[in-house]
């Protein structure tokens, strides 16, 4: 029984052995990859590593300035695209507000001259005024 059991619990080491070993393998891999960034340059001994480190730094903050330069601009210009718009749409409202305060002006002037005009002749007479 011990025999099987050690036997066991060697197959299921293999078993993970094998399917851990290529994952392990390619996380050190991974690893090692330069990812783009700051780095502290001050723990470079040589002098054409830290000026390397340092070019890279500058080389990234440059690419980095000019990405997110150009993406204000597409915003900025999406921004003054969407404001020339909306003034011309408040410039129609605009035109719109005005034509209705006219005819409404016109008809309120056309509603006093019809209040102040003297009766026709031809009217018949009111109630209270015939008696």
């Amino acid at each position: 029984m011990i025999q099987v059991r050690i036997s066991m619990i060697g197959r299921i080491a293999l078993a993970a052995s094998v399917v851990l070993t290529p994952c392990m393998l390619a996380s050190s891999h991974a690893a090692a990859q330069d990812v783009p960034g700051i780095e502290i340059c001050t723990v470079e001994k040589t002098m054409e590593r830290r000026t390397s480190c340092l070019q890279s730094n500058v080389d990234f903050l440059q690419k980095t300035i000019a990405k997110l330069a150009a993406d204000h601009q597409q915003k900025l210009d999406a921004a003054n695209r969407q404001i020339e718009g909306l003034k011309g749409s408040v410039a129609s409202l605009q035109k719109i507000m005005d034509d209705l305060q006219a005819v409404q002006k016109k008809a309120v002037e056309d509603q006093k001259k019809k209040a102040d005009a003297p009766p026709a002749k031809d009217a018949p007479p009111t109630k209270d005024g015939g008696k």
